[in-house]
């Protein structure tokens, strides 16, 4: 095998790249390969310490910047992002092992968050009432929180980030993200292109690191919020100690994603959209469909003939392959935990339709596994309570759509369903029923665009901000309300009243 470059990636603080001081490093592989591409530093609570103070006295002067300066920065950095496409897309596939196409997908995702981003000065209007009572105005302001922070997962290196910090930083914060240690190179590249567009040094900083790194930013006194993207457990974690610790929250987890089939729709249309929306990026998107869940005996014979010839055709490859339909799973860890799930669906009596645990796959070193589909699956079995995150998919049938609206009621996870059907009458009850954040309706991937706010329901999400959409810019700012009065300077008559002020 050829031998390859192991780089150092360092910490961004402050403007300029610095390397790490806790002699702490992790390894960052290529999962298309399962070389070791670079180590990582992992920030010490001191370092963390000294990026949230640089970032604090940054955050004073930025937020002093006029909001359309700002905006310019903004401009400036969408347009980078876009001549960058192509170099930022191999930078994707190379530590995450997705495919370029769906990499240059994931980008322009996370460029409308930056398009959203350049609305600030609309988002962060105040409200203005003349003569409330008494002569008094009043208004109210939107003004920074201060220095937040954004922790990041692997699967989504650019989009999230994105997605996650532009509006902070747009609103006047200083922003520090914690990418996952996996994909540390892509934060490193928009660090240097919000370099290039001119952002002041500090109010932009990446600090990588593990779990004690994670622990002294949601634990700092001096960082107002914390916006997270990964699994349930973990989310749930951070979100009861950072608000215990007085921040504001949003942990996004896990879900769990049903595609109800109806009757009457389009099977053809369904099995193509189930393919793409359950099997694309490996199966590494927590809105990626994990169920299909066919309505009627005639339904599920149908759409499970149609889906088995297809997904049989699947390929798996490298990153660069421009034939494969997606790449590797992110490490041999995750690799491993999903054959497990694998394998004990079947001793719980699940039926393997595809078997994708053994790949052929050109370059075997790296963490492969090819589409697997299991029927007979239950809703008491593992596989479908738990979130599997890789490209093990299953079928769930059932005879009426008001029982699919139960079981999907009944699940943990709330993040995206979705229904197929050609009735305006079943989509209406679907979509009134059913418990979950975001909802489609012949529409595979419910994840909204840019600028309509995207957050699941139950164990999805906790804490109410959202991620997207206009939300970003009320999760990011505080609202400041001022009541305010005049007095004519030749008016001298004055009193006391003691009753409780109204109009």
């Amino acid at each position: 095998m050829k031998a390859v470059t192991v780089e150092s990636i360092p910490h961004y603080i402050n403007g300029e790249k610095v390397e790490g001081k806790s002699n702490r490093y992790g390894a960052v592989y290529s999962p298309s390969t399962g070389q070791k591409i670079a180590t990582v530093a992992y920030a010490t609570k001191e370092e963390v310490d000294e990026t949230v103070r640089l970032a604090k006295k940054a955050q004073i002067e930025w937020a002093k910047t006029s909001v359309g300066k700002r905006v310019q920065v903004l401009h400036k950095f969408r347009q980078l992002l876009v001549e960058h496409t192509e170099e930022m897309a191999q930078l994707i596939g190379k530590e995450n092992g997705k495919t370029i196409s769906d990499a240059k997908g994931e980008i322009s995702r996370g460029i409308e968050s930056v398009d959203l981003a350049i609305g600030a000065p609309h988002l962060i209007k105040g409200e203005h009432s003349v003569n409330v009572g008494g002569d008094i105005n009043s208004y109210s302001m939107k003004q920074p929180l201060g220095v937040v922070t954004c922790i990041s997962p692997f699967n989504f290196p650019v989009m999230v980030p994105l997605a996650m910090s532009t509006m902070a930083v747009a609103v006047g914060n200083a922003m520090i993200l914690k990418p996952s240690e996996k994909v540390p190179c892509s934060a490193l590249f928009i660090s240097e292109l919000w370099e290039k567009a001119g952002l002041p040094s500090g109010v932009w900083n990446v600090v990588n690191g593990d779990k004690d790194t994670v622990d002294a930013i949601i634990t700092h006194p001096d960082i107002e919020a914390i916006s997270f993207v990964g699994s349930t457990k973990v989310a749930e974690i951070i979100y009861e100690t950072g608000t215990k610790h007085h921040k504001r929250v949003n942990a996004f987890g896990g879900g769990k994603n049903h595609m109800v089939i109806m009757p009457d729709a389009d099977i053809d249309k369904a099995v193509d959209s189930f393919i793409g929306a359950a099997y694309g990026a490996a199966s590494q998107r927590c809105m990626a469909i994990s169920v299909a869940m066919p309505v009627g005996e005639k339904t599920a014979r149908v759409f499970t003939e149609k889906l088995k010839a297809k997904v049989e055709n699947l390929k798996v490859g490298t990153y660069d392959d421009e034939h494969a339909d997606f790449g590797a799973v992110i490490s041999a860890e995750a690799k491993q935990s999903i054959l497990q799930s694998i394998d004990d669906a079947v001793k719980e009596g699940a039926n393997i339709l595809v078997d994708g645990r053994n790949p052929e796959v050109e370059n075997n070193e790296g963490f492969y596994l090819g589409p697997t589909l299991l029927d007979h699956v239950t809703p008491e079995m593992n596989m479908y309570k738990e979130e599997v995150f890789g490209p093990a998919r299953i079928i769930v049938n059932v005879d009426t759509i008001e029982e699919a609206i139960h079981l999907i009621n009944d699940h943990q996870y709330g993040n995206g369903v979705t229904v197929f059907t050609n009735s305006g009458s079943h989509a209406r009850k679907f979509t009134q029923k059913i418990e979950v954040g975001m909802v489609g309706v012949n529409v595979p991937i419910p994840i909204p665009v840019g600028y309509h706010n995207f957050g699941g329901w139950k164990g999805s999400r906790y804490g109410e901000g959202q991620m997207f959409g206009p939300d970003t810019a009320r999760f990011f700012t505080k609202t400041k309300t001022v009541s305010e009065r005049w007095f004519d300077l030749d008016d001298k008559d004055s009193e006391t009243n003691f009753d409780f002020p109204s109009s």
